[in-house]
C-alpha cells in the first residue's frame, strides 16, 4: 500500500506566500510524475502543477509565474511554493502521484488526502 500525506495549508493574507509539502509513503520502488490539484467550492478539481521524473514541470495559466512545484526524490516527497496568492487561489489542494511498488504493480494517480488552503485578508 502507498499514501501521500499533504501539510502546509493554511490561513494566508493575499500577496502572501505558502509552501505545501506531500510526503509519499509505504513500499514505493519510484515515483513517475507528481501533481498537485485543487478544487475550489462548488468547482471541479483542476491541476495546478505537475512534475516528472526528470523534472520536467508545467503549470496551469493561472498560476504560471506564481507557484513553484519540485520533488525531492530521496524523501519521495514533493512541494508547491506559492507566493503572490490570491483570493481566487482558496482551495482543497491534492497530491497526486504515479507510483510503482516493489511488487512491480503501478499505482496510478494516487491521491492524498488534501490540504485547506484560505487566502482572505
Amino acid at each position: 500500500q502507498v499514501q501521500l500525506v499533504e501539510s502546509g495549508g493554511g490561513l494566508v493574507q493575499p500577496g502572501g506566500s505558502l509552501r505545501l509539502s506531500c510526503a509519499a509513503s509505504g513500499s514505493i520502488f519510484s515515483i513517475n510524475a507528481m501533481g498537485w490539484y485543487r478544487q475550489a467550492p462548488g468547482k471541479q478539481r483542476e491541476l495546478v502543477a505537475r512534475i516528472t521524473s526528470g523534472d520536467s514541470t508545467n503549470y496551469a495559466d493561472s498560476v504560471r509565474g506564481r507557484f513553484t512545484i519540485s520533488r525531492d526524490n530521496a524523501k519521495n516527497m514533493v512541494y508547491l511554493q506559492m507566493n503572490s496568492l490570491k483570493p481566487e487561489d482558496t482551495a482543497v489542494y491534492y497530491c497526486n502521484a504515479d507510483i510503482r511498488l516493489w511488487s512491480g504493480v503501478q499505482r496510478r494517480g494516487v491521491w492524498g488526502q488534501g490540504t485547506q488552503v484560505t487566502v482572505s485578508s
